[in-house]
């Protein structure tokens, strides 16, 4: 977390500072009590390294590995406090140091002789060496520095309790004087107080803040405040003349000449106070909450909106501004500071408070338009902080017993199963610790809209535009707090909606119509279209924009390239200026030329900006347009008719697509606030909700050790009393540790995962769905819907499979299989070739999980046989690698060897997500398999086209990963020392990798539909068996020759290559050579023998490596051959089955007699004869017109890719038999 971010006078000081030593020596005899303006901190390092400095309040964000800041003003003698407001709990250390110590990226504050830190990351003190000391801190915390300059100590308050003396004795005298310091890493985020502000735990009796408070103003605040209370605990008795005491809760300002004039009279005197800091917090504020004391709902304390309506009569309006805006940054700072007590009721008294001034109208129409999103992170009040000490969370009385799973099996997470298995003892645990969790559930849940919309899109621009901003990005952890309280509200206001307009669709209907992703009234930045760039779409579907929508684009507008053209338009200038520089990289429109090319990033929206659209309304002839501007970056500038229309104008409805209804959805400000949730959960919030299973894994963890340590304590002998000894010490660590984390994971189960959360990111889903299924049926048009409402229904469906607790089961929702099913019919649509690759890439994670891979089963017939013709078109004219994975997944399960999660070789290594699609177990489709070999078998030209792009992206990938591993074997053998990028590491297994999926598909295809490789009627199978038989040799020589390069890269086991190993590549090759030799009928077999041991790379040594039967080249190496443990399929009894060994047998034995014979019955050729290409068959074909001459594997081959000769580059009419003369 990044901190509050600031503005005074709403201009944000955003100092990026070098860090240079620019500070100069204060006098020797300057006092800080003398010094009356406010502390500013300055850099102290010598070279190029920089923080974020935000002032006001003083915030410092580290932008540098280790970044180090100190004040400008010090202190020799006397008691001295400051505070630091923890932003983020990352490595800080917090203190004291004098002017001669000097820091760099590896020393900050307490690593020199002279400096003095606390650090609470780590729970140390620092002063050249270090010690433990103190608590550890969370984000939210407060820390407060002392130093006693008498006594000659330092020490540290922690929210207010003190730590203890961290340091005494420390050096004092001529030319000693101490600074505030810090030194913080990369991102790290504080704000300081020196006493600007009312301290937060002014406790430390004698110690005074470093800025003096400013005790006149505040006196005369407190007695002007004490006679506005005087004025309404007053009234005046018209009848009896007199005044009398009253209730100050009954007070209203009803017009009295007499209170009017004395309340004017305090104003004046109290107005220009309210306008200073320290004087809101500690006056106002104080004494707005004390109004709230009593309980009760905000609305039965009518006197805040009776004061508020005061100030705004009384007081200047640039007064209420400044007093509005600091008495809610005041506001927001308690509650984000606030120390987590067990009924949250120090954040619930803020949080009322702030709701109150909110029902303000006027009030709340300011700080909407000013502050929440300008000045201030609103978004702060909607976070629950997760305590990081549980004690002082009130968790241990909420949760006396704590529980963990004894089950660890991530793959098997059956929490029925384990329930029915526990002990007696167990289950009261597990009960109690329930009941816990259910106590503390109970415990946390208990016109100016078009403003907020208008706001809320620019945080979300602004969070998508500048991901590289840390003083703009909003932390993730807000974000999700925020998603779900804006769900809450947006499905009341739906349904009250619903509740006066009976034709409007319920909250559960919800869906964003298509209109708003192409008719400019929405911005979406620059972000992906399912299609392309918006500017490449506007071009190419144009005229389905006119035809189908009535809108007309401008063709002369669309032809500006450049920002000069672009900002000739006064509006677009003025909307480029309030936009973030980060957003405005530009770029020209190009257009696609295929699959791997898209336009150049850039412009994208910012067409619609200066578009001229035009509408035609059907009530008038086609020529008659009226011409309407549609902008869409000046997004502040809306208002309601703008949004919601009038007058026959649709608002953000226009251009609704005659496939839409006509009957109201819902209000339309209520439609762009929900496209915006979906935006959000996209940009961060699905990010956060996977990071906060890591606590979930840390219990499986500890608890795995625990079991463990405790079956190592039950079988230590009675005489090794130390080993048992060190074993009580660890099994209490893990029991402490295991304590904490159940009851900090209750925590997180309640606050992110609990059932009514899982319930709001369900309903998400489901909108995606609807308005996805929306979108398709307006034809090529859909391709303007935005990219992430396809990832959000990914990842929507992936959390709530894989993050939300056991006892949450997805299977329970309501409509759960419809929902699927209908999922699978959008992904499984194969309709729009504009977005046939988006809709592939999410399907390849849909069809890991059985539920998923199921519905995709229920679609109807005709659906799923249009998917399966789609996945077996050519790869070369699309992306193939995801169309390959799903093949694949398809199939793993029915492979041979192929019913692993893990490769053997990694099963002892841990995965860095469980959770990850290619770590599901196999779950085979053979409903989809049967399809695929229908549409295989029926189009005889879909098979071959299908086969030789497979064959030719085999060839490629397994080419480029042979000449990978030639040069990392290279590096690796040089004497000089040498790294080997990882990068290429990383490409290099994925060649690997796609090879082996490569030849799965191959081996599938070869199961279902082995006729495509030997019915010779077929026009191309004899061509497709050669080009598999010499792909299949190659592999094998490459991959079992002993000690070759393959060999030696594999033993080196370097990071990134974990997944290249022996066995998946060869058990998928042997797969493929089983079922054309073994699993077929005769005539089948002798064409895939003949054809197998006709290719001259053919070797029976690698048929033999598949079950260890390998032969020494060289007598002299069979004693090193000896040494060496053998590759063979017998090793892996636990994934290849008898019978499956026992077809590999069969196989050798096969291959070994034919072989023989092939070799005795082979007459030798002369080379004369040899086809000129590839010198392994005689010449038999002679090419028409240029009569050059190959064999006729060589030509056919060649003709699949290419109509022009091998040799002369002439276009090939024909190819005929050749057969060589007869010799006279």
């Amino acid at each position: 977390a990044l901190g509050v971010l600031s503005r005074r006078n709403g201009i944000r000081n955003d100092l990026i500072l070098s860090l240079t030593d620019l500070l100069t020596p204060p006098p020797t005899h300057t006092h800080l009590r003398d010094v009356m303006k406010p502390l500013i901190m300055e850099n102290t390092q010598s070279w190029c390294v920089t923080v974020f400095l935000l002032c006001f309040p003083i915030q410092v964000i580290g932008h540098s590995n280790f970044g180090s800041i100190r004040a400008t003003t010090c202190v020799y003698k006397g008691k001295w406090i400051y505070e630091v407001l923890i932003s983020s709990q990352g490595l800080m250390q917090i203190g004291w140091c004098t002017l001669n110590c000097r820091f760099n990226q590896e020393e900050g504050v307490g690593d020199t002789p002279d400096s003095y830190a606390y650090d609470g990351n780590r729970v140390r003190k620092w002063n050249v060496t270090t010690t433990n000391y103190g608590k550890s801190w969370a984000a939210g915390d407060i820390v407060s520095c002392l130093i006693d300059l008498d006594e000659g100590s330092i020490s540290f308050c922690l929210n207010g309790v003190s730590l203890g003396t961290a340091f005494d004795n420390i050096s004092r005298g001529s030319g000693m004087a101490y600074f505030p310091a810090i030194s913080l890493s990369f991102k790290e985020s504080v704000a300081f107080n020196f006493g600007s502000r009312p301290l937060r735990y002014p406790l430390t009796i004698g110690y005074r803040p470093l800025q003096d408070k400013p005790a006149a103003d505040l006196a005369k605040a407190q007695k002007l405040l004490g006679y506005l209370k005087n004025v309404i605990h007053t009234g005046i008795d018209v009848t009896e003349g007199k005044l009398v005491e009253r209730e100050a809760s009954t007070w209203q300002l009803q017009g009295e000449p007499t209170v009017l004039i004395t309340l004017a009279h305090i104003f004046n005197s109290f107005a220009p106070l309210m306008c200073k800091v320290y004087l809101v917090e500690d006056v106002l504020m104080n004494f707005l909450l004390s109004i709230l004391e009593g309980g009760g709902p905000v609305e039965a304390h009518p006197l805040i909106q009776q004061l508020l309506d005061l100030m705004w009569l009384l007081m200047e309006d640039y007064e209420v501004h400044e007093c509005l805006k600091q008495l809610l940054m005041s506001l927001l700072r308690a509650y984000r500071f606030s120390p987590i007590v067990p009924d949250l009721g120090l954040q619930i008294h803020y949080l009322r408070l702030t709701i109150a001034i909110l029902k303000h109208e006027k009030s709340r129409k300011y700080l909407l338009h000013n502050v929440l999103f300008d000045v201030l992170r609103s978004v702060v009040f909607f976070y629950i902080k997760s305590p990081l000490r549980v004690e002082e969370a009130g968790l241990q009385e909420l949760i006396p017993t704590t529980w963990w799973p004894n089950c660890f099996n991530k793959e098997v997470r059956n929490m029925a199963k384990e329930i029915k298995d526990e002990t007696a003892e167990e289950r009261l645990r597990r009960r109690a610790y329930e009941r816990g969790c259910q106590r503390l559930k109970k415990r946390i849940e208990g016109a100016s809209r078009y403003i907020f919309l208008n706001k809320f899109r620019k945080f979300l621009q602004e969070n998508a535009s500048n991901r590289g901003n840390l003083t703009v990005l909003c932390p993730p952890e807000y974000m999700v707090c925020f998603l779900h309280r804006l769900i809450s509200a947006l499905k009341h206001y739906w349904d009250e909606y619903n509740m006066k307009n009976p034709l409007a669709m319920s909250s559960e209907d919800a869906y964003v119509p298509p209109q708003l992703f192409y008719n400019g009234k929405v911005d979406y930045f620059d972000l992906q279209r399912l299609g392309g760039l918006l500017s490449h779409l506007k071009k190419t579907l144009k005229d389905e924009l006119a035809s189908k929508a009535n809108i007309l684009i401008d063709p002369a507008e669309l032809q500006a390239v450049t920002m000069d053209d672009l900002d000739e338009d006064e509006e677009s200038a003025v909307s480029t200026a309030q936009r973030p520089a980060a957003a405005l990289a530009i770029g020209g429109a190009l257009a696609r030329p295929s699959w791997l090319s898209s336009p150049t990033l850039g412009r994208a929206n910012r067409f619609l900006s200066t578009a001229a659209v035009s509408l035609m309304t059907p009530r008038r002839s086609p020529g008659a347009l009226e011409k309407v501007k549609v902008r869409t970056l000046n997004m502040e500038q809306r208002t309601e008719e703008d949004i919601e229309g009038s007058h026959g104008n649709e608002g953000l409805l226009l251009g609704r697509p005659a496939e839409e209804p006509e009957q109201p959805i819902t209000e339309n400000s209520l439609l762009e606030i929900l496209d915006g949730i979906v935006m959000m959960y996209n940009l961060s919030v699905h990010q956060q909700l996977g990071k906060m299973v890591g606590v979930s894994d840390d219990v499986n963890e500890y608890a795995m050790a625990l079991k463990d340590t405790e079956e190592k304590i039950s079988r230590c002998p009675k005489r090794r009393r130390d080993i048992h000894d060190e074993l009580v010490k660890s099994q209490k660590v893990f029991s402490e540790k295991l304590n904490h984390l159940s009851r900090r994971l209750a925590w997180i189960n309640v606050t992110i995962y609990s059932k009514e959360k899982m319930q709001d990111i369900y309903w998400l889903l489901r909108v995606c769905i609807r308005t996805i299924e929306h979108g398709d049926r307006i034809g090529s048009l859909f391709a303007f819907m935005p990219e992430f409402y396809l990832s959000v229904a990914m990842n929507s469906y992936s959390a709530l499979k894989n993050y939300f607790s056991p006892v949450n089961s997805m299977e329970e929702l309501p409509g759960y299989e419809e929902t699927l099913t209908h999922l699978a019919a959008i992904l499984a649509n194969s309709c729009f070739p504009e977005v046939i690759d988006s809709l592939m890439q999410a399907l390849a994670s849909y069809v890991c999980y059985p539920h998923s891979l199921r519905a995709v089963e229920r679609i109807p017939e005709l659906q799923r046989i249009s998917m399966m013709k789609n996945l077996l078109a050519p790869y070369e004219q699309r992306p193939w690698a995801q169309t390959n994975w799903i093949l694949v997944r398809l199939w793993r399960g029915c492979g041979f060897g192929y019913r692993y999660t893990r490769l053997p070789h990694l099963l002892k290594t841990k995965p860095e997500d469980a959770n990850l699609p290619s770590l599901q177990k196999p779950c085979p489709s053979t409903l989809l398999q049967r399809h695929m070999a229908d549409l295989l078998r029926s189009d005889r030209e879909m098979a071959p086209s299908f086969l030789n792009s497979v064959l030719n992206q085999l060839n490629w990938a397994f080419s480029e990963f042979i000449g990978m591993i030639q040069e990392i074997q290279q590096a690796a053998e040089r004497l000089e020392r040498n790294f080997v990028d990882s990068r290429q590491l990383k490409v290099c297994a994925t060649c690997f990798d796609l090879s082996v999926s490569l030849l799965r598909v191959l081996e599938m295809t070869v199961t279902l539909a082995p006729e495509i490789f030997l019915d010779w009627s077929r026009p191309s199978s004899e061509l497709l068996l050669r080009r598999l038989a010499q792909l299949l040799n190659q592999v094998l020589n490459r991959v079992t020759a002993e000690r070759n390069l393959f060999d030696r890269v594999v033993n080196l086991r370097l990071p990134g290559l974990e997944s290249v190993d022996h066995y998946p590549i060869l058990v998928a090759v042997t797969g493929i050579l089983v079922r054309l030799l073994v699993d077929t009928d005769f005539q089948g077999a002798e064409r895939a023998t003949a054809v197998l041991l006709a290719d001259p790379c053919f070797q029976l040594r690698s048929i033999q490596y598949l079950l260890g039967n390998t032969e020494p080249l060289v007598l002299g190496m069979a004693s090193a051959s000896a040494d060496k443990k053998h590759f063979s399929l017998q090793s892996y009894t636990d994934y290849i089955s008898q019978e499956e060994l026992a077809k590999v047998e069969q196989m050798l034995g096969h291959l070994s007699e034919e072989s023989k014979q092939a070799a005795a019955s082979t007459l030798p050729t002369s080379e004369e004869d040899l086809c000129p290409i590839c010198y392994a068959h005689p010449i038999s074909a002679v090419f028409k017109p240029c009569s050059h001459k190959s064999c006729k594997a060589c030509i056919n081959q060649h003709l699949m890719n290419n109509k022009d000769c091998f040799f002369c580059k002439a276009t090939i009419t024909g190819v005929d038999d050749y057969m060589k003369p007869a010799t006279s």
